[in-house]
């Protein structure tokens, strides 16, 4: 406050200065030489100064008045002192030599603020600590133990990484407990996993039960355009480490820097690579770096340099995996605390229905519902604002606002018929979850399958099944509309099955006629052809080809087989638009179809009519039918 009031009245007193000057100037009469001298001669003039060429004077009425010596006239002392004018000679004003300096270097300071601005911007903006000057100083953000406020109980989901790093916060507590038996703390953890997951989160939850200072840096914060830059940062990071010891160095992102090397363009002078290579020698040097550990998080570590990742630099690498259905729970437990949640919401209902679900995902989850629950004006989060929100983050968004003729929904209606009857009829294949027709996403329409338990490993026969599947909808059009009638909404499940077919032959080794090999080894950067003999190529997608036509003739089969069943499915969707599992249930049973849970109090609570059968001659061709089968 005391800063800004000192400002303003600088500012005033300037204003005052400059307001008084052009007053003073105002006043000031101008008078031409030959004018000046006639008043001289006539006795108008009272007094002079004369500083060099520049006369100042006053009138005898008072009226200041300038006037410049054209040149030196001998004459204008004695008219002067005749006609008893006071007389003051000056001195002309010189310029000091400090002013005379600032003159003359004024462009080089101009070229100096050029090149520094400049150098500012190629440094991303300029605004950071240290300056333009400061291109080997650390970026890494500084967060003192009192700053740090996560601990193990805001990680959930991930408990047998956390029982590795546990050990980490015992060092940095009581590192003699262990020097005693002639251990030492390890140099590095690498964390890794999906993204998502939770490693940032987890390397703050060290920090934070031990109580030390938390250095956190990205690893694309060390490569600047300039050879060295990345190298002298990593230095002072790690002095500036030193004197906050006990500590911890968190590198997120340390493929950006830490990829192996010998495959960039620069050789061994590259930047990327002088980086790495003073990290290497930073975490394993001749100087001991005591009480400083450093925790690096990637989702690709098989791009990692090897001599990054030995024993001694990167001591423990840690896998932060997706959570399982129990994690999932505990995760949701956590992010629930936060918002307002009502009796019916169960998390363990949750955490089963949301299988491959990351941390990040859940948390999204909980956002999205409680948005959900504002919209409506509600005081609390309920389970159907909880099922909404997984729709949408599951199968995408509702296009409520596209509009669909009769003969697109009937199209789609039959697709995802399609999806589902294949689905359940097929062994070791997910259950469906839900069917809907109301466009979501990029799809006209949705077949959800949701597995029961989170699944490790696929069988031969499962992804036959989710082949045949996939070529459920497209079979199902083509059955009711004929070839000429069938659409290009199975654009994405030709590309799927075709995907999984081929890893099959390729990957997996599930083909009986190329064998149990892997027919798509590249390179070791992942980079590259695969090494196959045009034989062996033309022998893999002849064996795609038989597998996907295979899959294709079995779906084909199932929906013959049950084509009032199809037609079943087709009426229920044109009538209720999504059904669920149970309902799915019930026409696979030819059971009536029990009305969906929403429809209770607007039908009185009343049993659903059991779905009447068309006749399959009065279906007319359809076009412009859309699907997307989804299988978590």
């Amino acid at each position: 406050m005391a800063k800004n009031l000192v400002l303003w009245a600088i500012i005033a007193a300037v204003l005052m200065t400059v307001f008084n000057n052009f007053q003073n100037v105002s006043q000031t009469k101008e008078l031409k030489y030959s004018e000046f001298i006639s008043s001289v001669r006539s006795g108008q003039v009272e007094r002079v100064s004369i500083a060099g060429q520049n006369i100042e004077g006053v009138l005898s009425d008072g009226e200041s008045f300038t006037s410049i010596l054209p040149a030196y006239d001998e004459k204008l002392i004695d008219d002067l002192l005749n006609n008893n004018v006071q007389v003051e000679g000056k001195k002309p004003e010189q310029q000091s030599i400090w002013t005379q300096l600032l003159v003359a270097s004024f462009p080089i300071l101009v070229i100096i603020a050029v090149f520094m601005f400049f150098m500012r911007q190629m440094q991303g903006g300029g605004g950071g600590k240290g300056g333009p000057m400061s291109f080997g100083k650390s970026k890494a953000k500084l967060l003192s133990d009192d700053q740090i406020k996560t601990t193990f109980d805001d990680v959930a989901g991930c408990d047998e990484a956390k029982e590795d790093v546990k050990e980490l916060v015992d060092f940095l507590v009581d590192p003699g407990k262990y020097q005693r038996l002639g251990g030492r703390i390890p140099r590095g953890v690498l964390l890794e996993g999906p993204p998502g997951t939770g490693k940032t989160l987890l390397a703050k939850a060290i920090a934070g039960e031990a109580k030390v200072p938390f250095f956190s840096i990205s690893g694309s914060d060390f490569v600047e355009m300039f050879v060295g830059v990345g190298a002298s940062r990593v230095r002072d990071m790690f002095e500036q480490a030193k004197k906050q010891a006990p500590c911890i160095i968190f590198i997120d992102e340390i493929d950006a820097v830490g990829r192996s090397r010998g495959g960039g363009h620069g050789g061994g002078n590259d930047e990327r690579e002088q980086t790495l290579n003073q990290l290497l020698v930073e975490m394993d040097g001749f100087e001991a770096n005591d009480g400083v550990i450093v925790i690096a998080a990637t989702n690709r570590a098989d791009v990692l340099d090897k001599a990054l990742l030995r024993p001694g630099r990167f001591d423990r690498q840690v896998v932060v995996g997706l959570p399982d259905v129990r994690g999932r729970e505990q995760i949701l437990k956590v992010h629930m605390r936060k918002v307002p949640i009502a009796d019916d919401v169960k998390a363990s209902v949750i955490a089963r229905g949301t299988p491959g679900f990351s941390g990040a995902d859940l948390a999204n989850l909980v956002n999205e519902s409680a948005l959900f629950s504002a919209r409506a004006a509600k005081s609390l989060v309920t389970m159907e604002e909880f099922e909404k929100a997984k729709d949408k983050i599951m199968m995408g968004a509702e296009r409520k606002t596209m509009v669909m003729t009769e003969k697109e929904k009937e199209s789609t209606a039959y697709h995802e018929a399609g999806h589902a009857i294949v689905g359940c009829l097929s062994e070791e294949h997910d259950p469906v979850h839900k069917v809907t027709i109301i466009p979501r996403g990029r799809a006209l329409g949705v077949t959800f399958f949701l597995p029961e338990a989170d699944r490790i490993s696929e069988s031969r026969r499962k992804i036959m099944g989710d082949i045949a599947t996939a070529y459920g909808g497209r079979i199902a059009e083509e059955m009711l509309y004929g070839k000429e009638g069938v659409s290009t909404g199975a654009s994405q499940d030709i590309k799927m099955a075709t995907h999984f077919a081929r890893a099959m032959v390729v990957n997996y080794g599930l083909s009986d006629t190329l064998g149990p090999l892997d027919y798509d080894s590249r390179d070791s950067d992942g980079i590259g052809s695969r090494h196959v003999s045009n034989e062996t190529s033309r022998l893999i997608d002849q064996e795609i080809k038989r597998i996907t036509e295979e899959c294709y003739a079995r779906a084909e089969k199932i929906l013959e087989d049950n084509r009032d069943i199809l037609e079943s499915m087709k009426e229920a969707l044109m009538e209720y638009e999504t059904i669920d599992s149970n309902q799915v249930a019930d026409l696979m049973n030819r059971q009536p179809v029990r009305l969906p849970a929403s429809w209770d109090d607007k039908n009185g609570g009343s049993p659903a009519s059991p779905v009447e059968e068309t006749d399959l001659g009065e279906q007319s061709d359809g076009d412009d039918a859309s699907g997307d089968k989804v299988d978590v």
